[in-house]
């Protein structure tokens, strides 16, 4: 069974001043997202918002030119997903080019250490002989992983973007827009992003003491927006204006060739063209390659993919990363399998009804590595907030949440941690994911008061899936030039969606390719034209083998079909046989 979405329609704002030369779909969309005015459409670097608004952000400089100017053996402590392997090669590359001689880096073994700065990962981490260790993308909760590096005469900056608990942990300095009175207005920045504004702030202060010289040259940290924009596309940042411009600016980067061997290297075995990326291509194509790393072995193969100048060895390590990738899918498919069948049968059991506001999963044999990815399946497929779960190697069960709009997960959690002491071990995240520990004795009493917190935060309509529409497309706007300008019209992603539209079609033709797409023509009943389209993971929408009989109402995007050189516009269906909401429903030409 499958909750069928609602469709409902953009509300367009009032334009006030967009460009003349707009294309009239693009002006179209860009209201129905508030953008009104030509200058939110300026996507240049000096539109970034002011390094010197972050709180903390002058006693971290401080601490990194004493580190410089000693020359103290620094350390890097990463996170195993893709931003904080971007994260971390940002903050190696920019402290070597701006005169680090001691500089390493750790990333925590998801399978054995776990997340973040622990008192463990503190241990493992003595060898090397650290003076200051600097997060990326974590720190912000590791209250005794700073104590054990301070007892052990080691000094703590944190960078991270996550949201802090009831207090912060005692470091030297921490960067993160998160904390409790931190001024800086763009709270969406991704890991790699906060580190990327405290290296050009450290930058700005080496510029003014005259460090940089013929010896040392003034480093452009702007050849380092590629990595920015992988690292905060694939965490699914939110794309406000501040983040527009690091993705665009990384995007502009890698169009031109100038993109680390790494990134050129897994575009290169994702089959993607660099000179074409989209912010879609670092979401859906590196980014998970990336992540395979984290997810199945060791994210430093990840790491030294990004690190790396020379393109064999880049080539070399994409390749690892791409057949990692291939084992991870291979995996999540088994998994994911497995839990929607597991709620699908419990759906059997209450008749349909009676789903819980909260989905809790869990089996012993599951791999860790794929958790979150899981998570995310079933809460589309079911449209509820999801934890999924297994053993971990330290006899807690480790879990990932995934949530729909309307339902903020780490509240979810942090008041069941209130409410019943001692319930989670330790969790962590933001509104939509989140990370969790869990004692393996207090299993169902978690799952029963997961469900009935998620009732307590989410009302009806969060609940319920929807699916916003850009309106409908009409006769002769199918074509080629308005695909392209929708493409070069981003970057989109969260926050600033990707454009979809709706509309009645017959489908005339459809046949299966990959054993789970379908291959379609559908017919405009309006003007009797074919348009070609996709739907990847048909039975997901709840199409039938044979696109279904008479006309229905699909969702889709407008795409472009770039086939042996030759580019087609392809509708690539979103949803099926759809009803829409009249409460919101706006008419594309009012």
């Amino acid at each position: 069974m499958r909750t069928p979405p609602t469709l409902r329609r953009r509300q367009p704002a009032r334009i006030e001043d967009l460009p003349g030369d707009l294309h009239s779909i693009l002006r179209r969309i860009y209201a129905n997202r508030g953008v009104v005015r030509s200058d939110t459409l300026e996507l240049g670097l000096a539109g970034i918002a002011d390094y010197r608004l972050f709180k903390d952000i002058e006693r971290a400089v401080n601490l990194l030119e004493t580190a410089l100017t000693e020359q103290w053996r620094i350390l890097i402590v990463g996170d195993y997903d893709a931003d904080g392997a971007t994260s971390t090669a940002v903050a190696i590359r920019a402290l070597g080019a701006m005169g680090a001689r001691h500089l390493d880096y750790l990333v925590p073994n998801r399978f054995e250490q776990g997340y973040g700065l622990t008192p463990a990962l503190v241990a493992s981490a003595l060898p090397l002989q650290p003076q200051l260790i600097v997060t990326v993308d974590n720190g912000v909760a590791a209250h005794d992983g700073v104590r054990a590096a301070q007892a052990a005469g080691i000094k703590v900056l944190v960078t991270d973007h996550h949201l802090q608990g009831d207090s912060l942990p005692p470091a030297e300095a921490i960067i993160n827009p998160n904390q409790v009175g931190d001024p800086f207005p763009s709270k969406a920045l991704a890991g790699v992003g906060v580190i990327f504004y405290l290296m050009s702030a450290l930058r700005a202060r080496l510029r003014d003491v005259s460090w940089f010289g013929d010896a040392l040259p003034e480093p452009r940290l702007g050849d380092l927006l590629d990595l920015v924009a992988l690292g905060t596309v694939a965490d699914v940042a939110t794309l406000d204006r501040n983040n527009r411009i690091l993705v665009e600016q990384g995007l502009r980067r890698i169009r031109a060739g100038r993109a680390c061997p790494g990134i050129l290297a897994l575009l290169r075995v994702a089959g993607r063209e660099a000179t074409q990326v989209a912010a879609m291509d670092m979401g859906f194509f590196v980014g998970p390659r990336l992540n395979a790393a984290g997810r199945m072995d060791d994210m430093s193969i990840g790491i030294e993919c990004l690190l790396t100048n020379d393109p064999e060895r880049a080539n070399a390590l994409a390749a690892q990363l791409d057949a990692l990738n291939r084992d991870r899918r291979a995996i999540e498919q088994g998994v994911r399998e497995e839990a929607v069948a597991a709620v699908e049968s419990a759906i059997a059991r209450w008749d349909g009804r009676n789903l819980p506001a909260g989905i809790c999963l869990y089996e012993a044999d599951w791999h860790e590595g794929v958790l979150g990815l899981v998570a995310g399946r079933v809460k589309d497929r079911f449209h509820r907030p999801t934890v999924v779960l297994a053993p971990g190697s330290d006899g807690f069960l480790k879990g990932s949440a995934r949530s729909v709009p309307g339902v903020h997960v780490r509240d979810v959690l942090a008041t069941m941690d209130a409410e019943q002491p001692g319930l989670l071990v330790r969790f962590g995240g933001h509104a939509m994911a989140a990370g969790l520990t869990l004692d393996a004795t207090r299993l169902d009493e978690f799952t029963e008061r997961f469900a009935a917190t998620v009732t307590r935060h989410a009302d009806a309509e969060a609940l319920q899936p929807v699916l916003w529409s850009d309106g409908e497309l009409m006769p002769g706007e199918f074509d080629l030039r308005a695909a392209e300008a929708l493409r070069a019209g981003g970057p989109w992603g969260q926050g600033f969606p990707e454009p979809l539209f709706d509309g009645l079609f017959a489908v005339a033709s459809a046949r299966e390719v990959g054993q789970r797409h379908l291959r379609l023509q559908l017919r405009d009943p309006r003007d009797g034209q074919l348009h070609e389209a996709i739907a990847f993971n048909y039975a997901d929408h709840g199409m039938p083998f044979d696109g279904g009989a008479g006309t229905v109402r699909f969702a889709f995007r407008l795409g472009i079909n770039d086939y042996r050189g030759v580019c087609k516009p392809q509708l690539v269906i979103e949803g099926y046989d759809l009803a829409v909401d009249e409460r919101d429903e706006t008419s594309v030409n009012s």
